[in-house]
């Protein structure tokens, strides 16, 4: 075989290898498990910025979310199993499009509100207690290089960032830490919601930090999410660094390297 030959062939043979490989990681990523890194603060402190995990695909079933660019051919949800009340899950925006990731603490048809910081599931307050405080460096973080909010504001560079944290424990006994950074406003004293069928409501543990279904989708918030929109269900930080790079392994969190979501008194 003439060298020219030869080298077509080879150039073939890596082609095919691209392509079989790219097939692969699609189906790997639409069927069983999507990466997905923390951008913000808003699951304090279950997630941090920084956290890398892989959501857990079939645990709902599947939708047209489900592939890259929303391209599966699906109407609603094929092999669809319902979430539970606590799981903490990825989800398409309903109007912009974003992944997000929340808890889901309101199932179709419950009765949603917030009184004075605490939430309110069908009338009943969600049982709370006290466990100190979350503490961290006032610095910049992530990527984006915000600091963080402090509940002791204002706190020099380098100084202890605190927030309130105490354990929520929801009707079905997920307990889980929620952060307060102050007290008052819409997200403290909200309405009533009653979540529609086939709609849940999301809220996020860092709850002064977190725009969610707490806020209407007009204003820029999440507002009711359709069970379509759900990508998957986020059980265990795989890695985590508090740096800008993934590569500064001086800024790895080893501590939190495949750290389970479900928190244990």
């Amino acid at each position: 075989m003439a060298a020219g030959a030869e080298k077509k062939d080879g150039i073939w043979e890596t082609v095919k290898t691209v392509i079989w490989a790219l097939l692969i990681a699609g189906v790997f990523r639409t069927l069983f498990f999507q990466p997905f890194w923390i951008p913000s603060g808003s699951m304090k402190e279950t997630l941090l910025i920084g956290d890398f995990l892989f959501v857990n695909k079939w645990a709902y079933g599947y939708s047209r979310y489900s592939c890259p660019f929303a391209i599966c051919p699906i109407s609603g949800r094929i092999f669809a199993s319902m979430p539970e009340r606590g799981d903490v899950v990825v989800f398409r925006h309903p109007v912009s499009g974003d992944d997000l990731i929340k808890r889901l603490v309101g199932l179709p048809g419950d009765r949603i509100q917030v009184r004075g910081g605490l939430l309110y599931i069908n009338d009943e307050p969600v049982e709370r207690r006290p466990d100190g405080d979350f503490a961290e460096t006032y610095e910049r973080q992530g990527s984006a290089g915000q600091y963080p909010r402090c509940e002791n504001a204002p706190v020099g560079q380098g100084g202890q960032c605190l927030k309130g944290r105490e354990i929520e424990t929801l009707p079905n006994g997920v307990s889980y830490p929620v952060l307060n950074i102050e007290d008052g406003g819409f997200a403290d004293d909200t309405p009533v919601f009653t979540v529609p069928e086939g709609h849940f409501f999301f809220m996020g543990d860092n709850r002064d930090n977190s725009v969610d279904s707490r806020f209407p989708q007009p204003s820029g918030g999440v507002g009711m999410v359709p069970f379509e929109n759900l990508i998957g269900r986020a059980d265990r930080v795989m890695f985590s660094s508090a740096g800008t790079s993934m590569l500064a392994f001086w800024t790895w969190r080893m501590d939190r390297f495949f750290h389970s979501l479900h928190y244990q008194d």
